[in-house]
C-alpha cells in the first residue's frame, strides 16, 4: 500500500475537491460539515508515524501467559496502538474519498471534451488528435 502522506494535506485537498464539486456555497454542503466534524473528532494531526503509539494515551503493559510468549486470553487489554487505528482508518477513508472526487472531476472534464457532438468537420477531428491538415497551394483548403 502506498503511503498516505500528511493528514492535514489530505484534509485540505479533500476540502478543495468538495469546493470544486459543490461550487460557491460548498461550506453549506453536508459532505463538508461531515468531513470537518470527523477530522476534528479524531484530531488527526501530523506527528508520529502510524506505527508509533498515540502520544496522548499512556502505554499499558502487556500480560504474557507463559514462556512461549502467547498473550493471556483471560484478561484482554487494549493498547494505545488499537486506539490509534481509528485515526488511521479515518485518514485512509478520506484519502479514498479524495481519490474518488478527483477521478469523477477528471472524468467529467474528459467527457465534456471528447463526447460526441454530432458531425464534425475534418479540421475539428484533426485538431482533437493534435494534427493539422495540410494547406493546398493556391488558397484552396
Amino acid at each position: 500500500m502506498a503511503a498516505l502522506g500528511a493528514p492535514l494535506r489530505t484534509l485540505r485537498a479533500l476540502l478543495r475537491e468538495l469546493r470544486l464539486a459543490a461550487g460557491r456555497h460548498y461550506r453549506d454542503s453536508p459532505a463538508y460539515r461531515h468531513v470537518l466534524a470527523a477530522f476534528r473528532a479524531h484530531r488527526v494531526r501530523a506527528g508520529p508515524p502510524p506505527t508509533a503509539p498515540c502520544p496522548a494515551l499512556p502505554e499499558q503493559p502487556r500480560r504474557w501467559a507463559g514462556p512461549r510468549g502467547r498473550p493471556d486470553r483471560r484478561s484482554p487489554q487494549v493498547t494505545s496502538e488499537k486506539l490509534c487505528r481509528a485515526q488511521q482508518e479515518l485518514h485512509f477513508q478520506a484519502a479514498t474519498y479524495l481519490c474518488l472526487l478527483r477521478s469523477v472531476r477528471q472524468h467529467e472534464a474528459l467527457h465534456r471534451e471528447y463526447h460526441g457532438k454530432g458531425e464534425r468537420s475534418p479540421e475539428e477531428v484533426a485538431g482533437l488528435v493534435g494534427f493539422r491538415l495540410p494547406q493546398q497551394p493556391g488558397g484552396k483548403g
